[in-house]
Protein backbone atom coordinates (compact mmCIF):
# COMPACT_ATOMS: atom_id res chain seq x y z
CA UNK A 1 0.00 0.00 0.00
CA UNK A 2 2.90 2.37 0.50
CA UNK A 3 4.43 1.39 -2.54
CA UNK A 4 1.50 2.59 -4.11
CA UNK A 5 0.57 5.63 -2.26
CA UNK A 6 4.16 6.59 -3.31
CA UNK A 7 3.46 6.18 -6.81
CA UNK A 8 0.44 7.98 -6.71
CA UNK A 9 1.81 10.98 -4.67
CA UNK A 10 4.85 11.60 -6.95
CA UNK A 11 3.42 11.61 -10.46
CA UNK A 12 0.92 13.72 -9.37
CA UNK A 13 1.77 16.72 -11.76
CA UNK A 14 -0.70 19.77 -11.90
CA UNK A 15 -1.60 21.95 -15.44
CA UNK A 16 0.37 24.89 -14.27
CA UNK A 17 3.47 22.66 -14.07
CA UNK A 18 3.07 21.23 -17.39
CA UNK A 19 2.40 24.82 -18.78
CA UNK A 20 5.55 25.70 -16.91
CA UNK A 21 7.54 23.07 -19.02
CA UNK A 22 6.22 24.41 -21.99
CA UNK A 23 6.93 28.08 -21.79
CA UNK A 24 10.90 27.16 -20.44
CA UNK A 25 10.76 25.89 -23.85
CA UNK A 26 8.99 28.58 -25.61
CA UNK A 27 8.64 31.75 -23.24
CA UNK A 28 5.99 33.94 -24.39
CA UNK A 29 8.24 36.84 -25.09
CA UNK A 30 9.09 35.09 -27.73
CA UNK A 31 5.30 35.23 -29.87
CA UNK A 32 4.70 37.89 -32.56
CA UNK A 33 2.88 40.81 -31.45
CA UNK A 34 -0.10 39.91 -33.49
CA UNK A 35 -0.35 36.62 -31.39
CA UNK A 36 -2.42 35.27 -28.63
CA UNK A 37 0.00 32.18 -27.22
CA UNK A 38 -0.91 30.94 -23.66
CA UNK A 39 -3.57 30.07 -21.44
CA UNK A 40 -7.13 29.85 -23.37
CA UNK A 41 -9.49 28.45 -21.17
CA UNK A 42 -9.22 26.63 -17.83
CA UNK A 43 -7.76 26.43 -14.37
CA UNK A 44 -4.27 25.57 -14.03
CA UNK A 45 -4.43 24.29 -9.47
CA UNK A 46 -6.33 21.56 -10.92
CA UNK A 47 -3.96 17.99 -11.43
CA UNK A 48 -3.18 16.94 -14.63
CA UNK A 49 -5.15 13.35 -15.69
CA UNK A 50 -3.60 13.79 -19.53
CA UNK A 51 -2.52 15.91 -22.42
CA UNK A 52 -4.01 16.00 -25.90
CA UNK A 53 -1.72 17.29 -27.83
CA UNK A 54 -2.45 19.27 -31.70
CA UNK A 55 -2.35 21.61 -34.59
CA UNK A 56 -5.80 23.47 -34.20
CA UNK A 57 -8.63 22.88 -31.59
CA UNK A 58 -12.03 21.98 -32.68
CA UNK A 59 -15.19 20.71 -31.16
CA UNK A 60 -13.93 16.76 -32.10
CA UNK A 61 -10.56 17.86 -30.74
CA UNK A 62 -12.59 18.70 -27.11
CA UNK A 63 -14.23 15.30 -27.39
CA UNK A 64 -11.17 13.22 -28.18
CA UNK A 65 -9.98 14.86 -25.04
CA UNK A 66 -12.85 13.83 -22.48
CA UNK A 67 -13.04 10.04 -24.47
CA UNK A 68 -8.82 10.09 -23.67
CA UNK A 69 -9.40 11.61 -20.29
CA UNK A 70 -7.81 14.26 -21.02
CA UNK A 71 -8.27 17.79 -19.07
CA UNK A 72 -5.15 19.73 -20.87
CA UNK A 73 -5.64 20.48 -24.90
CA UNK A 74 -2.25 21.72 -25.83
CA UNK A 75 -2.48 23.36 -29.79
CA UNK A 76 0.06 25.18 -31.78
CA UNK A 77 -2.93 27.50 -33.00
CA UNK A 78 -4.90 29.46 -30.75
CA UNK A 79 -8.03 29.04 -29.99
CA UNK A 80 -8.59 32.29 -29.21
CA UNK A 81 -6.86 34.53 -31.73
CA UNK A 82 -9.54 37.46 -32.46
CA UNK A 83 -12.00 38.93 -29.82
CA UNK A 84 -15.01 37.29 -28.79
CA UNK A 85 -17.90 38.91 -27.90
CA UNK A 86 -19.99 36.53 -27.44
CA UNK A 87 -20.11 32.66 -26.23
CA UNK A 88 -22.86 30.95 -27.51
CA UNK A 89 -23.21 28.22 -30.88
CA UNK A 90 -22.71 31.09 -33.60
CA UNK A 91 -19.51 29.13 -35.28
CA UNK A 92 -16.80 26.48 -34.13
CA UNK A 93 -14.83 28.98 -31.99
CA UNK A 94 -17.51 29.76 -29.48
CA UNK A 95 -18.85 25.73 -29.43
CA UNK A 96 -15.78 24.50 -28.55
CA UNK A 97 -15.62 27.26 -25.82
CA UNK A 98 -18.55 26.22 -24.18
CA UNK A 99 -17.50 22.39 -25.10
CA UNK A 100 -14.23 22.89 -23.36
CA UNK A 101 -15.94 24.36 -20.49
CA UNK A 102 -18.64 22.01 -19.77
CA UNK A 103 -16.09 19.36 -19.29
CA UNK A 104 -13.77 21.60 -17.44
CA UNK A 105 -10.63 20.86 -20.05
CA UNK A 106 -8.40 23.62 -20.06
CA UNK A 107 -6.95 24.52 -23.73
CA UNK A 108 -3.43 26.36 -24.09
CA UNK A 109 -1.56 27.35 -27.26
CA UNK A 110 2.13 27.81 -28.29
CA UNK A 111 2.46 29.58 -31.27
CA UNK A 112 4.35 31.74 -32.52
CA UNK A 113 6.75 31.68 -29.29
CA UNK A 114 7.12 27.90 -30.70
CA UNK A 115 7.65 29.03 -34.04
CA UNK A 116 10.51 30.92 -32.83
CA UNK A 117 12.32 29.55 -30.38
CA UNK A 118 15.34 27.57 -30.58
CA UNK A 119 14.37 24.03 -31.34
CA UNK A 120 10.90 24.96 -31.96
CA UNK A 121 8.69 23.71 -35.12
CA UNK A 122 11.04 24.79 -37.58
CA UNK A 123 14.20 23.24 -35.88
CA UNK A 124 12.23 19.93 -35.57
CA UNK A 125 11.46 20.44 -39.66
CA UNK A 126 15.15 20.91 -40.35
CA UNK A 127 15.92 18.02 -38.06
CA UNK A 128 13.06 15.64 -40.20
CA UNK A 129 14.81 17.32 -43.39
CA UNK A 130 18.40 16.26 -42.05
CA UNK A 131 19.71 19.46 -42.84
CA UNK A 132 23.11 20.27 -41.37
CA UNK A 133 23.72 22.77 -38.91
CA UNK A 134 20.50 24.60 -38.91
CA UNK A 135 20.19 28.53 -37.77
CA UNK A 136 17.65 31.15 -37.05
CA UNK A 137 16.95 32.70 -41.06
CA UNK A 138 15.75 35.91 -39.30
CA UNK A 139 17.33 36.44 -35.48
CA UNK A 140 15.23 38.38 -33.62
CA UNK A 141 16.95 41.45 -31.68
CA UNK A 142 18.78 40.04 -28.68
CA UNK A 143 19.45 36.33 -30.44
CA UNK A 144 16.98 34.19 -28.40
CA UNK A 145 14.20 33.47 -31.34
CA UNK A 146 14.15 33.79 -34.84
CA UNK A 147 12.17 32.94 -37.56
CA UNK A 148 12.83 30.44 -39.98
CA UNK A 149 15.82 28.18 -40.70
CA UNK A 150 18.08 27.57 -43.13
CA UNK A 151 20.93 24.59 -43.33
CA UNK A 152 22.15 22.60 -45.70
CA UNK A 153 20.99 18.85 -46.86
CA UNK A 154 23.76 15.90 -46.35
CA UNK A 155 24.26 15.69 -50.22
CA UNK A 156 22.55 17.64 -52.76
CA UNK A 157 19.27 16.72 -54.28
CA UNK A 158 18.06 17.15 -57.71
CA UNK A 159 14.47 19.44 -57.77
CA UNK A 160 12.24 16.18 -58.21
CA UNK A 161 13.64 13.60 -55.62
CA UNK A 162 13.86 17.14 -53.47
CA UNK A 163 10.00 17.76 -53.84
CA UNK A 164 9.52 13.82 -53.37
CA UNK A 165 11.48 14.21 -50.16
CA UNK A 166 9.38 17.36 -48.79
CA UNK A 167 6.05 15.31 -49.41
CA UNK A 168 7.14 12.63 -47.58
CA UNK A 169 8.65 13.72 -44.60
CA UNK A 170 5.77 15.71 -43.95
CA UNK A 171 2.96 13.55 -45.50
CA UNK A 172 2.20 16.06 -47.71
CA UNK A 173 -0.17 15.38 -50.89
CA UNK A 174 0.78 17.94 -53.03
CA UNK A 175 3.22 21.15 -53.16
CA UNK A 176 2.81 24.14 -55.01
CA UNK A 177 5.96 25.06 -56.46
CA UNK A 178 6.95 28.18 -58.67
CA UNK A 179 9.04 27.49 -62.18
CA UNK A 180 12.23 27.08 -61.04
CA UNK A 181 14.93 26.36 -62.66
CA UNK A 182 17.56 25.29 -60.39
CA UNK A 183 18.57 21.56 -61.00
CA UNK A 184 20.31 20.74 -57.64
CA UNK A 185 18.96 21.73 -54.30
CA UNK A 186 21.58 21.70 -51.27
CA UNK A 187 20.58 24.19 -48.97
CA UNK A 188 17.32 24.45 -47.60
CA UNK A 189 15.32 27.53 -45.71
CA UNK A 190 12.08 26.56 -43.75
CA UNK A 191 9.55 28.34 -42.07
CA UNK A 192 6.15 26.64 -41.49
CA UNK A 193 2.79 28.04 -41.76
CA UNK A 194 2.50 31.50 -43.71
CA UNK A 195 6.12 32.50 -44.47
CA UNK A 196 6.24 33.87 -47.74
CA UNK A 197 7.80 37.10 -45.92
CA UNK A 198 11.25 35.09 -45.00
CA UNK A 199 11.42 34.62 -49.16
CA UNK A 200 14.03 37.03 -49.41
CA UNK A 201 15.86 36.62 -46.35
CA UNK A 202 16.27 32.94 -48.00
CA UNK A 203 17.79 34.54 -51.30
CA UNK A 204 20.48 36.40 -48.80
CA UNK A 205 21.18 33.06 -46.93
CA UNK A 206 21.81 31.75 -50.52
CA UNK A 207 19.39 28.83 -49.73
CA UNK A 208 18.55 26.92 -53.61
CA UNK A 209 14.88 26.14 -51.75
CA UNK A 210 12.39 27.74 -49.39
CA UNK A 211 9.72 25.60 -48.15
CA UNK A 212 6.20 27.01 -46.15
CA UNK A 213 3.24 26.69 -45.28
CA UNK A 214 1.35 29.20 -47.66
CA UNK A 215 2.53 31.55 -49.81
CA UNK A 216 0.79 34.46 -51.95
CA UNK A 217 0.03 34.40 -55.50
CA UNK A 218 2.23 37.10 -56.52
CA UNK A 219 5.43 36.22 -54.18
CA UNK A 220 6.33 32.94 -56.58
CA UNK A 221 6.82 35.72 -59.77
CA UNK A 222 10.13 36.53 -59.61
CA UNK A 223 12.48 33.83 -58.18
CA UNK A 224 12.50 31.37 -61.08
CA UNK A 225 16.69 32.00 -61.65
CA UNK A 226 17.35 32.03 -57.79
CA UNK A 227 15.19 30.37 -55.71
CA UNK A 228 12.37 26.97 -55.84
CA UNK A 229 9.45 28.12 -53.66
CA UNK A 230 7.59 25.13 -52.55
CA UNK A 231 3.96 25.67 -50.29
CA UNK A 232 3.01 22.65 -48.85
CA UNK A 233 -0.13 23.62 -47.01
CA UNK A 234 -0.37 25.19 -44.26
CA UNK A 235 -1.87 22.15 -41.76
CA UNK A 236 1.16 19.90 -43.73
CA UNK A 237 4.29 22.07 -43.00
CA UNK A 238 3.25 22.53 -39.37
CA UNK A 239 1.58 19.48 -37.98
CA UNK A 240 4.83 17.90 -36.31
CA UNK A 241 4.61 20.75 -33.51
CA UNK A 242 1.71 18.48 -32.16
CA UNK A 243 4.69 16.05 -32.42
CA UNK A 244 7.05 18.46 -30.35
CA UNK A 245 5.08 19.25 -27.79
CA UNK A 246 4.54 16.08 -26.85
CA UNK A 247 8.15 15.54 -26.76
CA UNK A 248 8.31 18.67 -24.59
CA UNK A 249 5.74 17.39 -22.08
CA UNK A 250 7.83 13.72 -22.37
CA UNK A 251 10.58 15.10 -20.62
CA UNK A 252 9.06 17.68 -17.70
CA UNK A 253 5.34 15.04 -17.14
CA UNK A 254 6.92 11.64 -18.06
CA UNK A 255 4.08 9.79 -16.03
CA UNK A 256 1.00 12.22 -17.63
CA UNK A 257 -0.53 9.78 -20.34
CA UNK A 258 -0.09 11.82 -23.64
CA UNK A 259 -1.66 11.39 -26.70
CA UNK A 260 -0.84 13.23 -30.40
CA UNK A 261 -4.79 14.17 -31.75
CA UNK A 262 -6.28 12.38 -34.82
CA UNK A 263 -5.04 14.09 -38.21
CA UNK A 264 -8.09 16.16 -39.36
CA UNK A 265 -6.42 18.95 -42.03
CA UNK A 266 -9.39 21.54 -42.72
CA UNK A 267 -9.30 20.96 -46.44
CA UNK A 268 -8.51 17.98 -48.32
CA UNK A 269 -8.18 17.25 -52.15
CA UNK A 270 -10.75 16.35 -54.17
Amino acid sequence: MWHLFRFFYFCSVKIKEAIRALENFAPLPLQEDYDNAGLQIGLTERELSGALLCLDVTETTVSEAVAKGCNLIVAHHPLLFRGLRCVSDADYVQRTVRAAILHDVAIYAAHTNLDNARGGVNFRAAQMLGLQAPRFLRQQPGGEGGSGVVGNLREPLSADAFLQLLKSTFQAQHAEVNHCHKTQIRRVAFCGGAGDFLIDDAVRAEADAFVTGEVGYHRFFGYNDTLLIAALGHHDSEYHAAQLLCDILQQACPDVPRYIAERQPPTHIV
